[in-house]
């Protein structure tokens, strides 16, 4: 087949190419270039770069070595401006607006795989190829292509994926999904592929320190936004007592447990972001329990918008072990789940994702 490879840098995706390329398929290689690193926002206090190992040009670097070590061609993509749009500025919103979104789940789907799917259908790509640990197979008989979590399931990325269309999955090739990352490293080395033993970004790409909050205020003051700042404002209990003062809405997300300042005979955790009131609601852990949620932008990937509540284990976060629970489709694309146990930690703006097995029927994003 002819395939578009979507080169990152990293040990997954060059491991992929490599196994594609040793299975005789005709590849073209690409790279996205997302962040402008020439804003100069990812600086810490003396304007030095802080270091970054995801998306940086190190890693189109990378990328573009283990492309003429295997001997196909490669190209970049620059998509800063729509990573911009699509991605960062969504991002910063939601964080002032009191949620705690998730970029990766939106990057993947909306920018990066629907860009180089573009790409190789004009190219005349038979199959679009990535690093991710999922697995995709054809259902014949129902004429889908349904969504599997990859044979690792510590790696297993499908909670990204879910928002594939049908026309999109006919194209995605996953070369990882039935390995662990102990032989996609033995692979990598086999193929003598210098970034065999590169390290893995457990960061967003655009926040290479972690501190989200942090990047938030640069980007604002590099923005000149710097009066949509959040400023502080006061930490109530569950009953509505105040209890303390916060810096900032944006500095805080559901489930945190420290940093709040508060003595109190237990632990306490935020576990509601007011951003009307401009207030950090605290509780102790057990007021963290949620019996359920709405989710807004559902898409079905193993069949169509249901008329009945559909069973199955549902996913809240990516490190969240599925749950058992109904889902009850609404208007407009949105869904009501309700779980058999309460589950901690419910946070809007974060990503779902339904599970039946080791299938992904589909996902949403958290509102309530």
């Amino acid at each position: 087949m002819k395939i578009a490879v979507a080169m990152s840098g990293g040990v997954d995706s060059s491991a992929a190419a490599a196994l594609l390329k040793e299975q005789g398929h005709e590849l073209i290689g690409f790279t996205m270039q997302l962040w402008n690193q020439r804003r100069h926002i990812n600086t810490d206090e003396n304007g030095d770069p802080l270091p970054s190992r995801c998306c940086s040009l190190d890693d189109v670097y990378d990328a573009r070595r283990v492309a003429e070590g295997l001997g196909f061609p490669f190209y970049v993509l620059n998509l800063e401006n729509e990573f911009e749009e699509s991605v960062v500025k969504p991002f910063v919103e939601d964080y002032l607006n009191g949620e705690t979104p998730i970029p990766c789940v939106a990057c993947n789907s909306r920018l990066k795989f629907a860009s180089l799917d573009r790409m190789a259908v004009s190219l005349g790509c038979d199959k679009v190829a990535t690093g991710h640990y999922a697995r995709v197979e054809y259902d014949a008989e129902n004429n889908r292509f349904r969504l599997f979590r990859g044979k690792n399931h510590w790696k297993d990325q499908t909670y990204f994926l879910w928002e594939l269309t049908q026309d999109q999955l006919s194209r995605a090739y996953f070369p990882l999904g039935e390995m662990m990352k102990s032989e996609v490293r033995d692979l990598a080395r086999e193929a003598n592929l210098y970034v065999a033993e590169k390290q893995e970004s457990q960061e967003i790409c655009f926040v290479p320190d972690g501190n989200y909050s942090a990047f938030i205020d640069r980007y604002l003051e590099h923005e000149n936004r710097l009066d949509e700042m959040p400023q502080t404002g006061d930490i109530v209990n569950t009953k509505g007592e105040k209890i303390g003062k916060h810096t900032g809405i944006h500095r805080y997300t559901i489930g945190q447990r420290k940093g709040l300042g508060i003595a109190h005979e237990k632990p306490l955790y935020v576990v509601q972001i007011e951003r009307l009131k401009n207030q950090i609601i605290a509780g102790e852990k057990d007021e963290l329990d949620t019996l359920e949620f709405i989710a807004k932008g559902i898409n079905w990937v193993a069949f169509d918008e249901p008329s009945e509540p559909v069973r199955a284990s549902v996913k809240v976060r990516y490190r969240h072990e599925p749950a058992p629970a109904t889902i009850h489709a609404l208007p407009e694309q949105r869904a009501r789940i309700v779980f058999d146990e309460p589950q901690a930690a419910i946070t809007p703006g974060q990503a779902t994702a339904f599970y039946n097995g080791e299938e992904c029927v589909g996902g949403g994003w958290i509102v309530k």
